[in-house]
């Protein structure tokens, strides 16, 4: 998966480093020349010194090519600017934008190009993933200190557990199914699966076919 993240930040970065970890490609765009020339050595990932706000620098820096914008800077009105142009000038299946102030949440919507709207790295991290995941295990949330994860499948067509009821799986003790729609699991079908860490190998086994 393709990411542009706009802002370089420390919530930019944080997401940055997460999905770089979890194999994806990574594009950062951040206005600061100085702050990029910094970090530039330290994540891995491929930055840009330009204005996201700018049509001409997300033209350059290939934004059409992208699955995914998240617009992570600490300014409302520049996330939403951002995600009104990756939405409307480029076609991008998916904006995630951060609200930095809650009296501002009822803007991010549709109407600015905004597909979903977060306020923590890590559930900012989630919903990317999850948003074009099929046939992975995305980590959602964690508990007990990290003991305990929520965990969702999107099933693809050739996963092991598609066309079996939930009964017939050999589901590990330590593991739950956490939201039913039907009894029999099909290709597509979204699995929200509360774990320990040690049984998440297991799940990931009879729900995804490497």
């Amino acid at each position: 998966m393709r990411v542009a993240i706009a802002g370089g930040g420390s919530v930019g970065t944080a997401i940055a480093a997460d999905l770089f970890a979890n194999g994806h490609e990574v594009l950062v765009l951040e206005q600061d020349p100085e702050l990029v020339e910094r970090l530039r050595p330290t994540l891995g990932v491929t930055w840009i010194a330009a204005d996201a706000c700018e049509v001409s620098s997300l033209d350059a820096a290939g934004l059409a090519t992208v699955d995914v914008v998240v617009a992570a800077t600490g300014d409302d009105e520049d996330n939403l600017v951002i995600s009104l142009l990756a939405k409307q000038e480029f076609a991008v299946p998916r904006v995630v934008a951060r609200v930095n102030h809650p009296k501002n949440q009822w803007l991010f919507n549709e109407s600015w190009g905004v597909d979903v709207s977060v306020s923590t790295p890590q559930l900012l991290t989630a919903l990317v993933e999850e948003a074009v995941s099929v046939g992975a295990l995305v980590r959602l949330l964690q508990f007990e200190g990290g003991a305990a994860h929520l965990v969702e499948i999107t099933l693809a067509e050739d996963s092991p557990a598609n066309g079996m009821a939930i009964a017939d799986l050999a589901f590990p003790r330590d593991g739950v199914v956490v939201a039913v729609v039907r009894e029999v699991l099909l290709s597509g079908d979204e699995v929200l699966v509360l774990s320990t860490a040690d049984t998440e190998d297991a799940v990931h086994t009879l729900f995804i076919r490497d």
